[in-house]
């Protein structure tokens, strides 16, 4: 039995996929106005530009769709409103394309790669985001992928289309930071009191700090095995939270809840400190 060997053919290769914040923000409301506290999923079409592999998503906008939650091959994507839609943007700002589409997901679905098809009709290469609004881990709520078509070697099979998942981050311009940041003031849960918003917002951010600090530790020791190349840029980096340490543990002043002994006895902390201190004894 001959062995099935693919081999992806790829047009025009992305490297990475740029969502900024409004984007985000958009796609949250839509999803909350249309499927909140339901099994459904949002998809809406995203704008932007492409240049040298990197798809830069600045805008989006909803579109109406329907699937049969047992049938995932029958769907609804309306056209005429997309098209209408990206007329009027258009004359707000020529520079934006159409440059894929985004869906709430959270995961891939059988009739993803249908929809992203219908894309191709209005840019040779559409990316697909993947949104979670509800996101039960850390970190960025974006997946991206593009599609490649995939030929059989050695097999009658016939080629077909795949996903090909590709980085993606979240940034954007500084008065568009400035804008969101003050956006997000405005955002509140009446449901929830202030005092357990912030005590949400400090675990998270606790958490966040135990996951960078992991990713550190796991970094340096790969590098010091030799499984990993030196950067000296990310050992520059990382003397920014190695001074701030020295700080807190020299001025921090005392009170009944914390003080700078307690941080200086803290066994999580200290091993990571020590980590980077003999990694840069090292080098």
């Amino acid at each position: 039995m001959d062995v099935i060997k693919s081999q992806q053919i790829l047009s025009r290769p992305i490297e990475k996929v740029v969502v900024h914040p409004l984007v985000l923000l958009s796609v949250v409301d839509h999803y909350n106005r249309v499927a909140r506290d339901s099994k459904k999923r949002v998809i809406g079409v995203l704008l932007g530009t492409s240049f040298r592999g990197v798809v830069d998503v600045t805008n989006s906008y909803a579109v109406p769709f329907e699937e049969e939650d047992k049938d995932p091959s029958i769907w609804f994507l309306d056209h005429n409103y997309h098209e209408s839609m990206f007329s009027m943007f258009r004359r707000i700002n020529a520079k934006e394309h159409v440059v894929g589409w985004y869906s709430t997901g959270p995961k891939l679905r059988e009739n993803d790669l249908n929809i992203h098809g219908r894309f191709s009709d209005y840019v040779p290469t559409p990316v697909l985001v993947i949104i979670d609004v509800q996101p039960k881990e850390l970190g960025i709520p974006t997946k991206a992928y593009y599609a490649v078509e995939e030929v059989k070697e050695n097999a009658t099979q016939k080629s077909q289309k795949v996903f090909n998942h590709v980085l993606s981050e979240i940034a954007a311009h500084e008065v568009e930071e400035i804008g969101v940041e003050h956006l997000l003031r405005d955002v509140k849960d009446t449901t929830v009191s202030t005092l357990a918003t912030e005590v949400t917002g400090k675990l998270t951010a606790l958490k966040g700090l135990d996951a960078r600090l992991k990713e550190i530790c796991s970094y340096l020791d790969l590098v010091i095995e030799g499984r990993l190349p030196l950067n000296h840029e990310i050992l520059y980096h990382l003397q920014t939270p190695q001074t701030i340490w020295s700080y807190l543990t020299s001025n921090l002043p005392t009170s009944p809840l914390l003080d700078s002994d307690s941080l200086r006895r803290s066994s999580f902390l200290q091993h990571r400190i020590s980590t980077l201190k003999n990694f840069k004894r090292t080098y």
